[in-house]
């Protein structure tokens, strides 16, 4: 957890209609009822659409980009949590207007993140204005996450579940493990935790391997999980 003038930057991106912004104000609130020094960054995007009543041109782009990126980097202690990054305008301004331009100042800003997380597919599409496009765009916009993700060398956590337990799942995915935690951390990872273990035994009684279906690397929750067990006291 953030100590007095530590800075720790947790960026939240995924497909439209994923929850990021559920997600994130939820660790926002989380995180602040315990006493934590927490700044939400918005999207700059929804923003921009609402007082322009319409959606970005290619050529505008670039400026969106950037001021998302200055607002997260206003802040220089406490724990920063951005709905979303210039990584999304990046990948939207390739989809829809096959521009990669935004691409190397996307990739530059994105690894300043101590962590980022993807918000999974697993919640239905909803409409709503100006920058949803449809359910059909979600998986190909997910899959240029990720590829970008990979190129820049940025390690990524995806997160599923409904209501607290996508919360209590990004927590875990966070890594805020006992050894390097605070009180607060430890009770926050002990509730991930015990969420997780129960829907685990769920399985077929704890006799059924680990549900690594669900998530897109095999091996990031399920390690992840092993190893914060692991972790000492």
């Amino acid at each position: 957890m953030a100590t007095s003038n530590s800075l720790i930057r947790i960026a939240l991106l995924g497909a439209e209609s994923t929850g990021k912004t559920q997600l994130s104000l939820a660790l926002t609130t989380c995180l602040r009822a315990h006493g934590q020094e927490v700044h939400w960054v918005g999207e700059h995007l929804r923003t921009w659409c609402d007082a322009q009543g319409r959606t970005p041109e290619p050529h505008e782009q670039a400026l969106i980009a950037q001021q998302q990126a200055d607002a997260v980097l206003q802040y220089t202690s406490g724990i920063v949590i951005a709905d979303t990054t210039p990584l999304m305008t990046a990948v939207y301004s390739h989809k829809l207007f096959n521009d990669e331009s935004l691409y190397a100042m996307a990739a530059t800003h994105q690894r300043i993140y101590d962590k980022t997380l993807i918000t999974g597919l697993d919640l239905p599409w909803v409409a709503d204005g100006l920058q949803r496009d449809g359910p059909h765009v979600r998986e190909p916009i997910d899959a240029m996450v990720r590829a970008a993700l990979q190129r820049s060398g940025v390690a990524y956590s995806v997160i599923y579940g409904l209501g607290k337990e996508r919360l209590n799942n990004a927590l875990l995915a966070l890594g805020w493990a006992k050894k390097n935690a605070d009180s607060l951390g430890d009770t926050l990872l002990i509730a991930a935790q015990t969420t997780r273990a129960q829907g685990q035994y769920a399985l077929n009684r704890g006799r059924t391997a680990w549900a690594c279906e669900k998530c897109s690397d095999a091996e990031c929750e399920h390690r992840l999980f092993s190893d914060l067990l692991k972790s000492p006291e």
